[in-house]
């Protein structure tokens, strides 16, 4: 297992080293003069000049990215264009509300999806027809029209929490819970109808098998069965569906934080983006590409612990 982890380390450091060249090469191709950008378009000729050759912006794309990736490695990121911010600090300072987003998603994916699933799976008929009749439409339902719902009745016509704006954790609790609910609610619908289509799907493919018919045989409860047997012969491909919805929501992050106006990595990135600012769009994908390789890896190991089969494979 140690040895598997070392190598798709070494795999995701190499993952990085490539998008983070393929995607500094994409993003130099527009020329945008961004010393015009920052001073003006009365600014003169001269400072323009003066100010894209202090921000390196007059040597080769191949020296600007050994340039920043020299500094990267050592953990500085560089400072925005267009703010003079640290990059570091700003993404340091906007993560933790896109991590609350993405984690309570994925809590309340993992939990209501393994109960619908198991539920759909053990008592096939009307429960069974149901859990897909949910799961369709929250696949049917597009993501922005689940959102507006959300907020005409929970936020606008009850008052039960805030349209928009984002309290911290540390500020309040109740307040912080207050103001990430209803995105979570909005980004956990299609998560949960796809989980739970694998879920159940898994389960009932663990309840026809024949080891199953021998527990039944020997007067295990159905309730034992579920619980010490189905569900780990099950996980595995929830759990890798889970992994993907996890990477999903990174993407899916930016339209709800948009709407709810919260200060997320997200809306971050369309800012910077529209704006060109390289370093911060440079600190913003290797975030992600970092993100999605450790969440691969703990979804390949957690599949390892609950599948023997698995692990020696």
């Amino acid at each position: 297992m140690l040895n598997f982890i070392a190598r798709r380390i070494a795999a995701g450091a190499v993952l990085l080293l490539v998008i983070s060249f393929l995607t500094y090469l994409l993003l130099s191709i527009p020329h945008i003069d961004v010393g015009r950008q920052l001073l003006g378009e009365s600014a003169a000729q001269d400072a323009v000049d003066a100010k894209n050759t202090a921000l390196g912006l007059d040597r080769s794309m191949l020296q600007q990215y050994g340039d920043w990736l020299s500094h990267a490695v050592r953990g500085d990121l560089g400072t925005s264009w267009f703010t003079s911010e640290d990059v570091g600090a700003a993404v340091a300072g906007r993560l933790p509300v896109t991590l609350s987003l993405v984690l309570g998603v994925t809590l309340v994916t993992t939990a209501v999806s393994f109960l619908l699933g198991v539920w759909a799976g053990v008592r096939r008929g009307a429960v069974d027809r149901i859990v897909q009749i949910i799961g369709v439409a929250g696949y049917a339902l597009p993501g922005f029209l689940v959102t507006l719902i959300l907020v005409l009745v929970f936020a606008v016509h009850l008052g039960w929490f805030p349209a928009i704006g984002y309290t911290p954790f540390t500020d309040s609790p109740h307040g912080w819970l207050s103001t990430v609910t209803l995105p979570i609610l909005s980004l956990s619908v299609a998560s949960v109808a796809g989980v739970s289509q694998q879920v159940r799907g898994a389960v009932i493919d663990v309840m026809r098998q024949d080891y199953i018919r021998t527990l039944r045989a020997r007067g295990l409860t159905t309730r034992r069965i579920v619980f010490k047997h189905v569900l780990r012969n099950a996980s595995a491909p929830a759990l890798s569906v889970l992994g993907m919805q996890f990477v999903g929501l990174l993407g899916g992050a930016v339209l709800v934080e948009q709407i709810f106006g919260l200060p997320g990595i997200g809306s971050m990135t369309v800012a910077y983006t529209t704006r060109g600012d390289i370093p911060v769009i440079m600190a913003l994908v290797m975030l992600t590409v970092v993100g999605v390789v450790l969440i691969h890896l703990a979804v390949d190991v957690l599949i390892g612990w609950l599948n023997p089969k698995a692990r020696v494979a």
